[in-house]
């Protein structure tokens, strides 16, 4: 008689080994393997337009021109001259990365049958998303300068160190004013999944946390759910397609591994890898700008860091930086990933469920279920969805006896 688990926590005697039956890593349809090789110069194009924007309003003097323009705009007013100039700069950067996202966002997904939206949808969330950074850029652009200005020695670590708390302001600020600018949220359909769903995150310690589910059918044929915001605005997300694709069973692994990020701290890692990443970006201007203003910056029109002109030299050091600690932060994440799936094994104790959600993720996605070196390296952020499967089929530590690495948390 196999052993079941229910996500109560409470086993079941059953006579259908099924559940304990290997599920074979499938092979990736001809699709999936087109759409994952002609990723790969997409994302190369895109890492190349990311450094070849900001140098070009470098190195061509516009964006001090446009410094220029916020000067006289806000009559000299220092503040309004940086948050103009902050402004002038996402609306000049969106407008030339236009062309690449409508192909990679809007085209190519529609392409490979991935996108519902209209291209009404697509151009009205872009220009959200453009609207809320011009909103960021008018607030926040003036703390960096400012600390530039006053401590012109120490401007990057504290320019490092704000980035915490501003993290914690966005995380717990998202969810209530963000995200409901782009999607409908609303309560869940089925209520005994609802049901079984407050069960599993009280198991896993996450209380008061409420249930949504996010009509993303009008957008997206991908599958997807995550646990959001901090203390009251703290809420546990489906996306319908995730819900209307997947068993019971499997949308409660989902869940599983998303709470899973929320009670391991995964977040709050992010954060202090966010606050270290900008620390070391702000470092490298801070020992490179003097030596780069004083030969190009008769080109660059401007003498001074503290000009907020520099601002495409600083997102140009930071994005190269960036890209050189891509390997590290993207082996964290496929690390935090790891641990998620075996919280969920854990908690759930339902392997073929997980299993299964990686083999549908990987065909409803147009995943493939293995990636080259340098990909995996430079692209993702997951470890690769055949190990994914292969681990869901062969970690049963209740089973052999071993010891469970979470289980002390479950309730």
């Amino acid at each position: 008689m196999a052993e079941l688990w229910q996500a109560s926590g409470a086993p079941v005697q059953t006579g259908d080994t099924s559940a304990t039956t290997a599920v074979p890593v499938p092979e990736p349809s001809a699709l999936a393997v087109q759409y994952y090789r002609t990723g790969i110069p997409l994302w190369v194009t895109g890492t190349l337009l990311g450094l070849a924007v900001p140098a070009l309003l470098l190195w061509t003097g516009f964006s001090a021109r446009m410094r220029r323009l916020a000067s006289r705009l806000a009559r000299g007013r220092w503040y309004r001259t940086v948050s103009l100039y902050g402004i002038l700069y996402v609306l000049v950067v969106a407008l030339l990365e236009l062309p690449y996202g409508w192909y990679v966002g809007f085209v190519r997904e529609h392409g490979y049958g991935l996108s519902t939206q209209t291209a009404g949808q697509f151009l009205s969330d872009g220009g959200k998303a453009v609207a809320m950074a011009c909103l960021g850029m008018a607030l926040l652009l003036w703390i960096p300068y400012l600390l530039i200005r006053r401590s012109p020695r120490r401007w990057w670590l504290w320019t490092g160190l704000v980035t915490l708390p501003l993290s914690i302001l966005l995380l717990v600020i998202e969810p209530v004013w963000i995200a409901p600018q782009f999607d409908r949220f609303g309560p869940m359909r089925d209520k005994a999944l609802e049901a079984r769903i407050v069960a599993l995150a009280e198991r896993a310690g996450i209380e008061g946390g409420r249930v949504y589910e996010v009509n993303k059918s009008e957008d997206t044929r991908r599958m997807n759910a995550y646990v959001t915001g901090l203390g009251a605005t703290k809420r546990i997300v489906l996306w319908d397609t995730l819900v209307d694709r997947l068993e019971p069973d499997e949308v409660l692994f989902v869940m599983a591994h998303e709470m899973a990020h929320y009670v391991l701290h995964h977040t709050l890692l992010v954060i202090l890898l966010a606050t270290l990443l900008v620390t070391l970006s702000s470092y490298a201007v801070h020992r490179l700008a003097g030596a780069l203003i004083a030969r190009w910056g008769l080109r660059f029109g401007f003498d001074r860091l503290d000009d907020p002109a520099s601002l495409p030299l600083l997102v140009l050091v930071g994005s190269a930086v960036s890209l050189a600690v891509t390997p590290a932060v993207l082996a964290t994440s496929r690390w935090m990933e790891h641990e998620a799936d075996r919280f969920a094994l854990e908690i759930t104790r339902d392997n073929r469920a997980g299993a299964l959600t990686f083999v549908k993720l990987q065909q409803d996605n147009l995943d493939v279920p293995w990636t080259g070196l340098l990909d995996h390296l430079f692209r993702d952020s997951h470890p690769d969805l055949g190990a994914r499967i292969e681990f869901a089929n062969r970690y049963r530590p209740w089973a052999t006896g071993g010891r469970l690495r979470y289980g002390d948390r479950f309730r």
